[in-house]
């Protein structure tokens, strides 16, 4: 890949980072440390199906917000969502 080769949309440098349009190495935050994440973001994260994430929007268990026709997931409810599921399991065990 040649220095500066557009992939998938974004600038990339000769070391494979992501740069921004005037040319800095974008920043990766820790997912921990991150406001929002997408479906496909959330589905990796936590091993379940875009599906599950749509009914869990929908009855209010997961916090979205829909940025033009982007839905992005408030990464705080995944915490949320996934310690209150390790709390239910350790009690019915």
């Amino acid at each position: 890949m040649a220095d500066g080769q557009l992939v998938n949309g974004r600038r990339r440098s000769a070391n494979n980072v992501p740069s921004t349009a005037n040319g800095r190495e974008a920043k990766t935050i820790p997912f921990a440390e991150r406001l929002s994440c997408t479906i496909d973001e959330a589905c990796e994260a936590t091993g379940l199906g875009r599906t599950k994430l749509y009914e869990l929007i929908a009855t209010g268990q997961l916090i979205a917000t829909t940025v033009g026709r982007r839905r992005l997931i408030m990464v705080r409810s995944l915490f949320a969502l996934l310690g209150e599921a390790g709390v239910i399991a350790k009690d019915s065990g």
